[in-house]
């Protein structure tokens, strides 16, 4: 057991939560009960985790997409009402971390990706809150376009969508969660042979085609599943509580 302030202190640290400069709050969004003995992760605070996490006797619900974004309607609604209704009435937590989650050099998105992905990093790219947040490196060993596409279906339980490149042999490529598409110009610049994201936009496919570059859209829910389960073992593992990850499926 740990106290709920304790909790968000540590993982702002540990996170780094201070040096980003995001779309949303950062750390506890809704307060719930003073002791936390069990948490819940996922990937979005959806009214069906915030159920299911309600479910399983959750303390506190840890998220990687929470509330209160930038140019968000500020008046509590419809969804918004019945998500907050949700964790207030049974006395649950809210907490959400961001870009700080994306950039975590061990328990982050783009960490974890590669680490399921079995990518080596050597550097990094892509301007985002102040950091760079996109990765490069090398596959373990060079593919073909279709043995990536492949691989990555294989690991993340989806299939992505790839837009061909002129590579005949993938060994350098770029990749971050999310919706990060619009770093594939800049990894482009760099010569690699392939990004990986999670989403793809009408001009994503054009500028793949016309650059030459592969890009996998590998899915925005899927890329994003394994920094909150990385970082929901590591406070579990820290101060001895009980962790659930539930996967709420989400095909885009």
């Amino acid at each position: 057991m740990v106290s709920l302030h304790e909790l968000v202190e540590y993982t702002n640290g540990l996170l780094q939560s201070d040096g980003f400069s995001d779309y949303c709050p950062n750390g506890l969004q809704v307060e719930g009960r003073p002791q936390v003995r069990t948490i819940v992760s996922g990937v979005t605070a959806s009214l069906a985790l915030l159920e299911a996490a309600a479910a399983a006797g959750a303390d506190a619900v840890l998220v990687h997409h929470g509330y209160f974004w930038k140019g968000e309607d500020a008046r509590v609604t419809g969804m918004k009402r019945a998500r907050l209704r949700q964790l207030l009435s049974t006395d649950t937590s809210l907490l959400a971390w961001h870009l700080p989650l994306d950039a975590h050099a061990e328990l982050g998105n783009n960490a974890q990706l590669a680490r399921v992905l079995g990518l080596r990093q050597t550097g990094s790219f892509g301007e985002e809150g102040g950091l760079q947040l996109a990765c490069e490196g090398d596959l373990a060993e060079p593919r073909t376009p279709e043995d990536l596409c492949g691989h990555i279906e294989q690991c993340l339980g989806r299939t992505p969508q790839h837009i061909p490149g002129s590579a005949q042999t993938i060994s350098r490529v770029g990749w971050c969660t999310g919706a990060a598409q619009s770093y594939l110009e800049a990894a482009v610049g760099r010569g690699l042979d392939a990004f990986i994201s999670g989403e793809i936009s009408e001009q994503t496919v054009h500028i793949a085609r016309e650059c030459g570059i592969h890009y996998f859209a590998a899915g925005h829910h899927a890329t994003e599943r394994y920094g909150i389960q990385a970082l929901g073992d590591h406070l579990a593992g820290r101060f001895g509580l009980a962790h659930r990850f539930i996967d709420i499926d989400n095909p885009v």
